[in-house]
């Protein structure tokens, strides 16, 4: 054993190589990301990587290694679930045979995602135990613990980190390399009656579904990962939580309180004989939790199972705010409330003191300056000029073309959803010119399929291919049309072009969006033509292939027409004294505003 300093990610990965992970796959998400890029950069010879087309793929390819007998990781974040639920439903059901952990970090907040969905609520539905660390050390504990677990059930299980632990650090004791476990993966054994789903089967496991998870939550009542806390003196009081709201609440009370805490490793299934230990001789009990009110709602069952007294606080009465993501403060406050006290003294089991922390200056995420996406929005503004029409986003960097002065994101729900939005609003206002913009990894992991819907049900949009040749968001890991794989493989490219031709599409046109008058004239020609056509913007992220050499602003040339400014929105360019100026130290030189300006000011770049 030995000490390293690790983020919560980096724990979770050691521990799943630890525990003789063979296959690890997922899809890139803040906060997941790093979990798999781990594991590529300590993995040993014998443990397969990949970044896989989308989450459903992911999970499915874990789930044949695990069939064989294979440990396997499946990472994603919450929203990823989604995607991968149609076959996490019925993986449940039909089981696997080696260790299948799912790694699904939640975002409360939410700081990078569209939702705040709690995975715990999910495991409930999904009947799926879930594993939630409160800490760095606790990820990579439990991780290994999690691959045991399923393997003894025969279950996929759940590791449900939050951004917090996923992204905090720790220094914790890891196994060394000589000390990974080598499982042998058997290999598939051919029995129709257990891999193959037909109803009958679905039936039979459903029972033995719900029999194990009541006996597994007898079980996990002993589990380490579940404990109470007992106060310092008799109490009437009790606090339960979970994850990192565990470690807020142990540092606003000190090391000794006068309130029983109760700690959730497990919240699925539920350990419903420690929880009653728990709430004998309590009046009441605070539930500290993001983001459902999970353990509270299992409180309630078990108070009115046993017929307790006990009154449950949190979100559902008020106590704990209903959404958002939990802080010291914030954490703070409602224990100060619950116990009533002035808070001033953690150590006799009052929330500490705190005082309001200054405001944070506004920083308003935009787009980088030089990124081609910018220019692909622009291009098609000024194509479209005063036309009704309509611009359909998708997630990624470029749903911050939504900003002013860009204005052009109108709708934003999920991964490659924007394709299809477009074809319904075609169907009620089909006067309207439909454009769908697509990132080239969202094109692959989700997009696909809405142009073959629009295809075969003859829509008339224009498809947008955002390509800048990477997974730009997430940290830049490659995809299908990058000619890469994740284990540093170089491979055939996925055309994007191709791909469009072979489903149908007669006109896909590629230009370089930062060739303005080209591109504008390119949306012109392709937006007129009848059905589904497509334009790829093709231009490397400024962060892969940043130019050589900025732009400059003679300013005895500008007029101070302020078009570069309100036009394109780029954070480079600023005003002085009624004159544009240019910060060298961020212009990346990719000319698109020199190629605006009435007065021919702007001169310089590649």
């Amino acid at each position: 054993m030995h000490t390293e300093f690790l983020m919560g990610n980096e724990a979770i990965a050691l521990g799943a190589l630890a525990a003789g992970v063979q296959v690890v796959a997922g899809y890139p998400g803040t906060p997941s990301t790093e979990v798999l890029e781990t594991v590529a950069r300590r993995k040993t010879n014998d443990v397969y990587v990949e970044w896989s087309a989308n989450e459903k793929a992911a999970l499915e390819v874990a789930a044949g290694a695990a069939y064989a007998g294979a440990r396997a990781l499946v990472t994603m974040k919450q929203v990823g679930l989604n995607v991968a639920s149609d076959p996490l439903m019925s993986l449940e059901y039909v089981g696997v045979k080696g260790g299948l952990v799912l790694v699904v970090a939640d975002d409360p907040g939410p700081i990078s995602s569209q939702t705040e969905q709690d995975t715990r609520t999910f495991a409930q539905f999904a009947k799926v135990p879930v594993f939630d660390p409160s800490g760095v050390a606790e990820a990579y504990a439990m991780v290994q613990e999690a691959f045991k677990l399923s393997e003894r059930l025969g279950s996929p299980v759940f590791l449900r980190p939050t951004t917090r632990v996923d992204h905090g650090y720790e220094a914790i004791e890891v196994a060394d390399e000589e000390q990974w476990q080598r499982p042998h993966a058997e290999g598939f054994v051919k029995d129709s009656s257990r891999w193959v789903i037909f109803p009958r089967l679905s039936t039979a496991n459903h029972a033995k579904i719900e029999w194990r998870n009541n006996r597994l939550a007898d079980e996990l009542s002993d589990s380490r990962f579940n404990f109470v806390e007992p106060a310092a003196a008799k109490t009437t009081k009790g606090i339960a939580t979970h994850g990192i709201s565990y470690t807020y609440v142990r540092e606003n009370l000190g090391q000794q309180s006068n309130v029983r805490l109760l700690r959730v490793g497990t919240p699925f299934p539920f350990p419903e004989r420690l929880a009653v230990e728990f709430l004998q001789g309590l009046d009441e009990v605070l539930c500290v939790e993001e983001l459902d009110p999970v353990i509270e709602r299992a409180l309630l069952q078990v108070c009115g199972k046993y017929h307790l007294p006990t009154r449950i606080r949190g979100k559902l009465t008020g106590d704990v705010t209903p959404s958002g993501e939990n802080t010291v403060e914030s954490v703070g406050e409602a224990i100060c409330g619950f116990m009533g006290g002035d808070g001033t003294s953690g150590a006799e089991g009052q929330a500490t003191s705190t005082t309001e922390a200054p405001q944070l200056p506004v920083r308003p995420p935009v787009l980088c300056a030089g990124c081609p996406h910018r220019a692909s929005f622009y291009a098609v503004k000024k194509a479209m000029g005063r036309r009704k029409t309509i611009f359909c986003g998708d997630i990624g960097c470029y749903t911050l073309g939504n900003a002013q002065p860009l204005d052009m994101v109108d709708t934003c729900l999920c991964m490659g959803a924007g394709i299809n939005i477009a074809q319904g609003v075609y169907r009620v206002e089909p006067d309207t010119t439909c454009f769908a913009f697509v990132g080239d990894s969202t094109f692959f992991a989700s997009g696909v399929t809405g142009v073959v819907n629009a295809f075969y049900n003859q829509a008339d949009l224009t498809l947008v291919v955002l390509d800048n040749s990477t997974t730009a968001m997430t940290g830049h890991q490659p995809h299908p049309g990058i000619g890469r794989t994740m284990m540093g493989e170089v491979v055939q490219a996925v055309s994007i072009e191709a791909v469009l031709r072979a489903i149908g599409l007669t006109t896909v046109e590629t230009v370089d969006p930062l060739d303005h008058e080209r591109a504008v004239r390119t949306v012109r020609e392709v937006a007129d033509k009848p059905g589904v056509k497509a334009i790829i913007f093709k231009s490397p992220c400024v962060v892969l292939a940043r130019p050589d050499g900025g732009c400059q602003v003679d300013a005895s040339a500008c007029v101070g027409c302020r078009r570069c400014i309100q036009e394109l929105g780029c954070p480079a360019i600023s005003l002085a004294d009624g004159k544009a100026v240019i910060d060298s130290t961020q212009c990346t030189g990719c000319t698109l505003c020199m190629q605006i300006c009435p007065t021919k000011a702007i001169h310089g770049g590649e």
